[in-house]
């Protein structure tokens, strides 16, 4: 009867490993531990930083099966900050945004991919001015770890570019583009 039950013990010790999911992590926007800053060419003369001040999502990962990871996050598009607010009340207009009509914009992944090093490739749909297109970010995991207020947290940074026509954005001059960094810091649920 011993050796049963140690043959199983041993089986239930190398196989639970696997079993293990990734970890649930809310996106940390209420201590101000994540952002979403854009820049925008100004008519090919420079650019224009913001972000968006309104936020919340969700991610999943799990270092050892990084596939399984998930990202989601809606925006409030009518949070848009550019620290000038006649410009941001013309962008957040519908000559652009029609934050009215568009009042959030959402990105779901659909996979995730390590490529090493900390780099991943979270391919997913972004929802923004009523279109759905797909979307790529180049993203690097920071680390994780406790706490000082005994919780446990992990934080990436990551970069993309939407191409505003492909969202029905207009365009104005060479401003076709928006680049956006990200950086999200989540606390482990």
């Amino acid at each position: 009867m011993k050796k049963p039950l140690i043959a199983l013990t041993l089986l239930s010790a190398a196989l639970l490993p696997n079993l293990a999911s990734a970890a649930d992590y809310t996106i940390d926007t209420q201590g101000a531990h994540a952002s979403i800053n854009l820049k925008v060419q100004h008519l090919g003369y420079s650019f224009i930083k913001g972000r968006f001040n309104t936020f919340d999502g969700t991610f999943s990962y799990d270092p050892a099966n990084v596939a399984a990871s998930k990202v989601n996050v809606n925006i409030d598009t009518t949070s848009l900050d550019t620290n000038h607010a006649e410009r941001d009340k013309h962008i957040r207009s519908n000559d652009f945004l029609d934050v009215k009509k568009y009042a959030t914009a959402n990105f779901t992944s659909n996979k995730v991919i390590d490529k090493g090093d900390g780099n991943l490739e979270i391919q997913g749909e972004l929802t923004l001015h009523g279109q759905t297109k797909p979307l790529s970010i180049d993203a690097h995991f920071v680390g994780e770890g406790d706490d000082p207020w005994g919780g446990y947290r992990a934080g990436f940074t990551g970069t993309t570019r939407i191409e505003l026509a492909d969202f029905d954005i207009p365009v104005m001059g060479a401003s076709s583009f928006a680049d956006l960094e990200l950086h999200v810091e989540g606390i482990r649920q």
